[in-house]
């Protein structure tokens, strides 16, 4: 059942979606396909950028940039549920979560089709349901030589995107989408379905289509360049192929200065430190979904609209704004960045406290490293899941060296440790009692247990 009138799943119904998930996720997680990336732990938006950009950037293709309509509302029960087997009392109870209705003002609704709205299941049910698409497409052109043209099918839930060379393979992958999604009781979107080029334009449906794709809210393009900027095709025969492939915020997502006008539109009475407050979690969380990619320029365009913005916001309380008035909002100072390096910036919204404003250009762009093809936080590679997570506190390859020491167990409780835990770096001599920083004095806890353990050496030193 859910809450009445916002379709929200209430928190008895989300703990037993948890609990089922739960048991589901480590089996499917090994089945997904490697260019599946929505929805899935350990995995992100960035991975199927990243991925696009792998799989474009040596040639020049046509792209099918698809969105399946409605896909959370309209998965068919019975072809999902076919589609899954587990032990009979897991069964029942994800057929009482799929069929559980809504109650809505007083009225109840039987749900027919789909995943529950906003539950905690609802994504990997859908992952399930649309396994075996990207396969079929591997199927029917697979990328077994370099002679024959092949397609590659990207996804992130609901959208993917299909690349190959060849316009014909291309529309034909259209036409064996929709007739696979038939049975699953899901039909791509016509509006949003669009044929293009990722270096030129062409025609489709009876309309010029400008060159590059938007996906995810970036936008992928490759950009004519000289011999001294072209990129290559790899291989022992590499040549210059004429252009560079570019991958930036899209126009769309650049409408966040909207949101940000928003905003200050709101706080025309409010402090200085409050607007920035509400700002920089915007600007920070906006700044960091596109640091991977060729932002440079964005940010610095933004940084200057959000200037100006602020510069009407001062003007509006100051009435006519003179040198010194803007003083008391605009200053100079040091600025430290996020890669910890410190820089002289001249007007900067910041108080008299020091509460700064971030600048979009101070978020540093650093190229997002893609996920193995086959990983998933269930294969038991500590090792990798360690580095890429960031769990070692201070050198990434200590982790994965300390992993092998005690064959993948915690030496404090013995359990194995699984990707998903938190791992802390411990003394077994604690350095307080003259333990030196070696390899040989390391171990790996979990972080509770070096909680316990810490406890006990300090008890320890109380009575020594």
């Amino acid at each position: 059942m859910k809450k009445a009138g916002i379709g929200i799943p209430t928190i008895q119904d989300r703990a037993r979606q948890a609990l089922v998930k739960s048991a589901l996720e480590p089996e499917w997680e090994s089945r997904f396909e490697s260019t599946s990336y929505g929805f899935r732990p350990g995995r992100s938006a960035q991975d199927a950028i990243a991925r696009i950009y792998s799989s474009i950037n040596k040639g020049e293709y046509y792209v099918l940039d698809a969105d399946i309509a409605k896909c959370f509302d309209r998965i068919n029960h019975d072809y999902l549920l076919s589609k899954i087997h587990c032990p009979s009392c897991l069964k029942r109870d994800l057929k009482q979560l799929l069929k559980a209705g809504v109650l809505d003002n007083g009225v109840f609704e039987d749900t027919e089709a789909g995943t529950p709205q906003g539950g905690v299941i609802s994504p990997i049910l859908a992952n399930i349901a649309v396994l075996g698409m990207v396969r079929l497409i591997e199927k029917m052109y697979p990328n077994n030589t370099n002679k024959k043209p092949f397609a590659t099918v990207i996804r992130y839930a609901d959208d993917f995107v299909v690349i190959s060379k060849d316009l014909g393979i291309i529309e034909q992958c259209k036409t064996a989408i929709t007739e696979w999604l038939k049975p699953v009781g899901l039909e791509i979107k016509p509006e949003k379905t669009r044929i293009g080029h990722t270096l030129k334009p062409i025609e489709s449906n009876g309309k010029t289509e400008e060159p590059g794709f938007d996906f995810l809210g970036f936008n992928i393009r490759q950009y004519p360049v000289g011999k001294y900027k072209s990129g290559k095709t790899g291989g022992h025969k590499s040549r210059l192929i004429g252009h560079k492939t570019h991958i930036k915020p899209s126009q769309k997502a650049v409408a966040h200065t909207e949101a940000i006008k928003g905003v200050i539109k709101q706080s025309k009475t409010a402090p200085q430190s409050a607007l920035i407050k509400h700002l920089n979690p915007m600007i920070r969380g906006w700044t960091n979904y596109y640091s991977a990619v060729v932002s440079t320029e964005t940010f610095n365009k933004l940084d200057n609209i959000v200037w100006q913005m602020l510069r009407a916001w001062t003007k509006s309380r100051c009435q006519k704004a003179s040198y010194e008035k803007l003083g008391n909002y605009f200053r100079h100072g040091m600025v430290k960045l996020s890669n910890g390096k410190e820089r002289h910036e001249s007007w900067l919204f910041q108080t008299k406290d020091g509460i700064q404003l971030w600048k979009h250009k101070w978020t540093p762009i650093v190229r997002h490293t893609l996920i193995r093809p086959e990983a998933t936080l269930y294969d038991g590679n500590w090792t990798y899941w360690a580095n890429r997570k960031g769990q070692a506190i201070d050198k990434p390859n200590r982790v994965a060296k300390l992993l092998k020491k005690p064959k993948g167990r915690c030496t404090w409780c013995g359990q194995f440790f699984t990707p998903s835990d938190f791992i802390e770096v411990d003394h077994i001599v604690p350095r307080s009692q003259g333990g030196k920083d070696e390899y040989k004095n390391l171990q790996l806890l979990h972080r509770h247990c070096h909680d316990d353990k810490t406890a006990l050496d300090e008890e320890m030193m109380l009575y020594s």
